[in-house]
């Protein structure tokens, strides 16, 4: 049972998160809804600083799952004493660099929530600070088309005694409210987290927190997270992306190079364990990968338009629908094709005339 001060609270980052105390939604799901978390940052986020190398993860997984949610912490590392130890929290790491990893991680793990805390080492070590915000902005919009489903609880910097990165933080933190009201107007589901209440007295070392200054910052996002439920914002987890085989035998649909560049090529590769390989369907009746959508080339409709990666825009261009064992694009009336039943690693797909060959059949496998 929650104590009888926590509905105050709530509200009041209720209100943050641009919904007043009388005009809070019922939550679509109830608080037990359950949570995939994506801890992503630098070594803040991987527990510097903390006794037991959980840092803010382990009180939060705590305090998340006394109110009632099943819970998954997932990431690509692993780090600490807790049960759950999974997260993206990269010692040394600055905001550009996580950028370059969240397509495939948000892909693999399609977390509902994400906790980001970052921008420390670039104000630290002075890297284009006047910059910083707006590469923060960008990360903030990446990882919200990666993950479209997800909360993103966006934390201000904590307190350190670097002088140089606190000549830079107050502006940097003075940001990122207006990066979240811009995120909410556009309809997304971006919250701030303010992180003022730790002070040097909470620090191990210059950057990094202690176990107080932890519990504080985990305290804060579990306020974030009840608000987003309050608000109605917490979505059951996404069914887990998977590869999806051609049939042809020991091919799947692929990314060319892993990248994410508009225009990207997909094609049939062997199949293997990679984030490109790795699909969404998404209820909008998309398939993602890598935090974009498969895409008609052009709009086009003709017998071998070539698919490719592109930004999802709600497209018709970008609507595949189960079809005969494969998928076709409504638009056009044409399935997804592997030209000539190639059997070459690199062949781009393609659109064609329907005719249930087994270069048109594609079957979703488990992961891994």
């Amino acid at each position: 049972m929650r104590r009888s001060w926590a509905l105050p609270l709530i509200t009041l980052v209720a209100a943050a998160l641009g919904v007043t105390a009388a005009g809070v939604t019922p939550a679509s799901a109830a608080s037990n809804t359950p949570l995939r978390v994506m801890p992503l940052g630098d070594s803040i986020t991987w527990g510097v600083g903390s006794s037991t190398g959980n840092g803010y993860r382990g009180p939060l997984w705590n305090q998340l799952a006394a109110d009632g949610h099943p819970l998954d912490f997932v990431g690509t590392l692993r780090g600490g004493s807790m049960s759950d130890p999974d997260n993206e929290g990269h010692s040394g790491y600055k905001i550009h660099q996580i950028a370059a990893l969240a397509d495939a991680s948000l892909t693999r793990y399609r977390p509902n929530v994400v906790t980001l805390h970052i921008g420390t080492n670039d104000l630290n070590e002075s890297y284009q600070v006047s910059t910083a915000s707006a590469r923060l902005r960008s990360l903030v919009d990446q990882v919200t088309a990666a993950a479209p489903d997800a909360t993103v609880l966006v934390a201000s910097l904590v307190v350190s005694t670097s002088g140089s990165e606190e000549q830079y933080r107050a502006a940097y933190n003075q940001a990122i409210p207006q990066i979240v009201r811009d995120e909410q107007a556009a309809g997304r589901h971006v919250a701030y987290v303010d992180m003022s209440s730790l002070t040097t007295a909470d620090l191990a070392d210059a950057l990094h927190p202690n176990d107080s200054g932890y519990q504080k910052m985990a305290d804060a996002f579990h306020r974030g997270t009840q608000a987003a439920d309050s608000a109605g914002w917490l979505r059951n987890p996404a069914p887990a992306p998977a590869r999806v085989q051609s049939g042809i035998a020991g091919k799947c649909m692929d990314v060319n190079g892993a990248g994410t560049a508009d225009g990207t090529a997909v094609q049939t590769w062997s199949c293997r364990d990679g984030a490109n390989q790795l699909w969404s369907a998404y209820t909008d009746g998309t398939l993602r990968s890598m935090g974009k959508c498969l895409d008609a080339s052009g709009w086009g409709t003709a017998n071998g338009t070539k698919v490719q990666l592109w930004a999802c825009h709600g497209g018709a261009n970008q609507v595949w629908q189960p079809y005969n064992g494969g998928y076709r694009n409504p638009a056009s009336g044409r399935c997804l094709d592997v030209p000539d039943s190639s059997t070459a690693d690199g062949t781009q797909l393609q659109l064609w005339d329907c005719n249930g060959g087994s270069n048109q059949k594609w079957t979703t496998l488990t992961a891994g």
